[in-house]
C-alpha cells in the first residue's frame, strides 16, 4: 500500500541507510547499518521521549486526585467532567500530557520499518535486504526462506525483551499477573517474526532493547500503561 507522504520520507531516508551499509561493509555492512541507524533514530527522537515521560509523570502525580474525583462524582458524569477540567486547568496540564510526543514518533518508526521490510523501493530492489548476516540473506523469511535456524537467536532475544516488558508491567502496577490475551501483549513482536524478513527482526530487537533501557532509566516507578 502506497502512502505518498510515507513514500517521500522513505525515498529520502533509504539512500542514507544504504550508503551507511556500504561504508560499514568491513564490520557487518547492512546488518551493522540496521542496528546503528535504528539506534541513531532513537537517539534523535530522545527529546520527544523525554517530553512524553514528563507528561506521564504529570499524569501519575495527578492520578490520586483524579481517582478521588471519579469516586466522589461517580453518579454525576456532568459534574465529574467539570471538576476534572478544573483540576487540569488549575495544574496547567493536559489530560493527554505525554501522548502527543508518542504520536509524533510514529511516522519515523513507520518509515524505518518500511525500509527494512519492502522488497523494492522506488522501483528498485531493496539493497539492504540483499545483505547478509552470518551468510544468511537479510531478505530471508522464517518460513520458506531455507534458514529457519538463523531466526532462533532473534526469537530468543524478543522473548527475553517481552519478558522484561511484562515483568516491568507487573512490578509498577503492583497487580496480579495478567492472564489470557493481556499476558501475551508484550510478546506480540515474536509473532511478527513469522511474516517479516530477517532485516526487520534485527530492527525489532534493536528498537525494543532501546525501549527496555529507556523504561529502566527514564520511566522508573511510572505506570506501564
Amino acid at each position: 500500500m502506497s502512502i505518498p507522504l510515507l513514500d517521500g520520507a522513505v525515498a529520502v531516508a533509504y539512500p542514507f541507510i544504504a550508503h551507511a551499509a556500504s561504508a560499514l561493509t568491513p564490520i557487518g555492512g547492512a546488518t551493522a547499518a540496521i542496528v546503528l541507524c535504528t539506534a541513531a533514530l532513537r537517539l534523535l527522537l530522545l527529546p520527544l521521549t523525554l517530553a512524553a515521560v514528563r507528561g506521564e509523570r504529570t499524569r501519575a502525580a495527578l492520578a490520586p486526585r483524579v481517582a478521588e474525583l471519579r469516586q466522589r462524582y461517580a453518579k454525576d458524569p456532568g459534574r465529574l467532567a467539570t471538576e476534572l477540567t478544573a483540576l487540569y486547568r488549575t495544574e496547567r496540564v493536559s489530560p493527554l500530557a505525554g501522548c502527543l510526543p508518542v504520536l509524533l514518533q510514529a511516522p519515523f518508526f513507520m518509515v524505518v520499518y518500511r525500509i527494512f521490510t519492502a522488497p523494492s523501493l522506488a522501483g528498485r530492489p531493496n539493497a539492504l535486504l540483499a545483505g547478509h548476516v552470518f551468510g544468511v540473506p537479510l531478505g530471508t523469511h522464517l518460513f520458506g526462506g531455507g534458514y529457519p535456524l538463523a531466526f532462533l537467536p532473534v526469537i530468543a532475544a524478543l522473548l527475553v525483551l517481552g519478558w522484561v516488558a511484562a515483568r516491568r508491567a507487573r512490578r509498577v502496577s503492583d497487580a496480579a499477573q495478567p492472564t489470557g490475551v493481556v499476558a501475551l501483549l508484550p510478546y506480540l513482536s515474536v509473532l511478527s517474526v513469522a511474516v517479516v524478513p530477517l532485516a526487520a527482526t534485527l530492527y525489532l530487537v534493536t528498537t525494543l532493547a532501546w525501549t527496555a533501557v529507556e523504561n529502566a532509566v527514564l520511566r522508573r516507578g511510572l505506570p506501564a500503561g
